[in-house]
């Protein structure tokens, strides 16, 4: 790896008012892996209109634990948009669970699925459709081009607020107002 590289992995990526990508519009990333080779990342304030239940009858899977039935699955990002991924509390772990941290893992497995179904899964989760990902470069340039603010990860912005109040915490994290940002910033 390269010695000047900084990775920005269990960092947020934290849309600028000036990105125009419906794809990414007042967004909250949490990136999951982030090298000279690329970044991979989960949206995690995109609630969609499909809640757990409807997941798991498209999967032919029972719900046995109601608690989680109405949770949202989330719009994850535009790349690999009919593929699950679970970011999670580091507490459970299936044979192909990626460790990002000691307190958060990503999973992208049926098993994980099925034991969240039955109230075996991690403490805290998050259930989306699709991820972010960029090329080798590309989110470098994206910073560099203020398209991005990046913060540290806050596990309790990740699991424990709720996702219309998700892009507002992660800017508290830095002490910025994103209200008081022009979309013009820079820009003569």
């Amino acid at each position: 790896m390269n010695a000047f590289f900084d990775s920005f992995k269990n960092h947020f990526l934290i849309s600028m008012p000036h990105l125009d990508d419906p794809h990414f519009e007042h967004t909250v990333i949490y990136l999951c892996e982030h090298s000279v080779e690329g970044a991979m990342g989960i949206v995690i304030n995109r609630p969609s209109n499909v809640d757990f239940t409807e997941l798991a009858d498209y999967l032919k899977m029972n719900i046995t634990d109601s608690n989680v039935a109405a949770e949202p699955i989330y719009t994850g990002g535009p790349v690999e948009a009919e593929r699950g991924f679970i970011l999670h509390t580091a507490d459970k772990k299936w044979d192909n669970t990626l460790t990002v941290t000691n307190e958060i893992s990503l999973s992208a497995s049926l098993e994980a699925l099925e034991d969240i179904a039955k109230g075996n899964g991690p403490e805290s989760f998050l259930i989306t459709l699709g991820c972010a990902g960029w090329d080798g470069g590309q989110l470098e340039t994206e910073i560099a081009n203020n398209d991005w603010l990046v913060c540290e990860a806050d596990l309790d912005v990740l699991f424990n607020t709720p996702s219309d109040m998700q892009f507002t915490a992660a800017t508290q994290v830095l002490g910025i107002d994103m209200a008081r940002l022009s979309p013009d910033i820079g820009h003569g």
